[in-house]
């Protein structure tokens, strides 16, 4: 079966509308689709090379795209009010990945937000896995969108470079390392940030100490001349 949908995808790229085809596949893959949409890009880029940025263009607007999809599935689709899984929530717990996969994102999203959706985008995880998780868990949607953005961007724009850069010889590389090298950046990146959010926070902030000082009160007592019938009642007394 896998073999087959491979194929098809493959199959697309001597076609004229193979731009098309790239596009949904990156949509659809963003949310359910199993096959990523990288196999449709390269051979469209290997057939024509001074396009491939193009077609990484069209292929990050649709994962984004699909990465919305995902989200809006996962925030709108997936629990009933009463708080049960939708039919589609389990369509996708039998056929797509499994609940405790699902469970173990969004324990994931609580701790690293960003860097998990950028992770999920830019190495070989599943992606549509997130993208739904996503929105299940509400985390922040702008915050979603530009990780998503970013990392999809990263990830199709190497790919598009490589190929215009080295040409066909690259394909044997891009199919047995890429994954391995979009993981070993993924996974620099994310320590080179924390390492600067260590050291840059981690710094004693200096505090200065208000010395309060005493204010004397100086009660002003408005001294009125006394008149002479006043002296003579003190005087009386």
């Amino acid at each position: 079966m896998i073999k087959r949908l491979y194929n098809w995808i493959l199959s697309w790229s001597d076609s004229r509308w193979g731009w098309l085809a790239l596009l949904f596949i990156a949509l659809f893959e963003a949310s359910w689709f199993p096959l990523p949409p990288d196999i449709l890009l390269i051979a469209l880029c290997l057939g024509a090379t001074k396009k491939s940025f193009r077609f990484a263009t069209i292929c990050l607007i649709g994962s984004v795209v699909g990465a919305a999809l995902g989200y809006s599935i996962g925030h709108f689709l997936w629990i009933t009010p009463a708080g049960e899984p939708t039919a589609i929530a389990n369509f996708f717990y039998d056929n797509v990945f499994s609940i405790e996969s699902f469970n173990n994102v969004g324990n994931l999203y609580d701790r690293f937000n960003f860097w998990i959706v950028f992770t999920a985008g830019f190495t070989p995880l599943p992606f549509k896995l997130f993208t739904i998780a996503g929105g299940m868990f509400d985390i922040n949607f702008v915050m979603f969108i530009i990780a998503s953005t970013v990392a999809r961007g990263m990830r199709f724009f190497l790919i598009g470079w490589l190929i215009w850069r080295y040409g066909a010889p690259i394909k044997s590389f891009i199919d047995k390392y890429f994954n391995l090298l979009a993981t070993l950046l993924a996974a620099m990146l994310i320590g080179f940030t924390a390492l600067a959010l260590w050291l840059f926070g981690s710094g004693e902030t200096e505090t200065t100490e208000e010395v309060i000082t005493p204010t004397e009160e100086v009660i002003v007592i408005d001294e009125q001349p006394i008149t002479e019938e006043e002296e003579c009642e003190t005087l009386d007394l």
